[in-house]
């Protein structure tokens, strides 16, 4: 098992819900309300990790900065990256051709977030952000080939010597943390969902990581295949994801994506013990904006925390 925390409540950036929280102030939530809502998620709801979604939408290039001066006393005791998550998911630059640019500027936004990271915490601090989801994951390659942007876009030129005078770049910027990240695959179609165990495994023999978590969609496959197929879909990932873990000897921890209505995961406050009945074998869940917004808040606080300490329920 990874000596980290891995999060059992991942509060995610789907707009499902009805109604909205008091403190925003516009009729979507955007911008500076997006920030605090990651503080709030944390803070007031007890999630675990938020997912900050650079795919298909805008997004705050200054968010940990934000959070630490907006709310510098929940987070000197909540440490980012150690007690609380912040897991960036990019576009696939493979697929989404007019996000590829973003995809780059979202790697190269990790090491100055973990710059003010080590500002806030001290030097000696490791790394706040060290994962990212990428979407539409279809092979082991697509995972690597990520990392391996990641190093040469992003780690390496720091390596490299200045013509100039002579010093190396990293002189001038700083030393990039992480030298390396995890790629969390996001399984979402129904072939890929189906051979996801290949992948997995072809992914980890190459990789070598020491856990992996992995991402299976439930809410999106119930409007593409309809709403058994999705069902049988995502427990067919979850047990193909942990016969790869027995096989390889490999931790792997699946994350999977439902919505509150019972056509796209069942996953409501007023539904736990047959949510985590139904999908065995997960250790995270998103909470969705409907699941946050459209019940009372004492009830979504009380699932939330039940879901951090019920998770995982057995197995797949």
């Amino acid at each position: 098992m990874s000596s980290r925390l891995i999060p059992r409540t991942m509060a995610s950036q789907h707009p499902d819900n009805a109604c909205l929280p008091d403190w925003c102030r516009n009729e979507v939530i955007a911008g500076d309300d997006e920030v605090y809502e990651v503080y709030f998620d944390y803070a007031v709801l007890g999630c675990q990790e938020a997912m900050w979604d650079a795919e298909g939408k805008d997004i705050d290039p200054h968010v940990v900065r934000k959070l630490f001066t907006n709310h510098r006393d929940f987070f000197s005791e909540k440490r980012l990256g150690t007690d609380v998550f912040l897991t960036l998911r990019l576009p696939n630059p493979s697929i989404e051709v007019a996000e590829k640019k973003v995809f780059i500027e979202t790697l190269e936004s990790i090491p100055r977030h973990n710059d003010i990271a080590r500002a806030m915490y001290g030097e000696d601090f490791g790394e706040a952000l060290f994962e990212i989801i990428l979407p539409f994951t279809t092979a082991p390659e697509d995972l690597l080939r990520v990392k391996e942007i990641y190093r040469k876009v992003v780690v390496e030129p720091t390596c490299k010597y200045i013509e100039a005078d002579g010093h190396l770049l990293r002189e001038f910027i700083g030393d990039v943390t992480p030298q390396d990240v995890e790629v969390i695959p996001l399984f979402e179609d129904m072939k890929t969902l189906f051979n996801c165990g290949e992948i997995i495994r072809r992914y980890i023999q190459t990789a070598r990581p020491s856990y992996l978590r992995v991402f299976i969609a439930r809410s999106d496959p119930a409007l593409n295949y309809g709403f058994i197929n999705s069902v049988l879909l995502a427990k067919l990932a979850l047990s193909e994801a942990e016969k790869a873990s027995l096989n390889l000897g490999i931790p792997i921890y699946p994350i999977i994506g439902a919505g509150s209505l019972p056509f796209r995961g069942h996953n409501s406050p007023r539904n736990i013990d047959g949510f985590a009945e139904e999908y065995r074998g997960i250790w995270t869940v998103t909470i969705q904006s409907a699941f946050r917004y459209d019940y009372p808040i004492d009830e979504v606080r009380q699932a939330i925390a039940r879901l951090n300490a019920m998770l995982p329920r057995g197995r797949a």
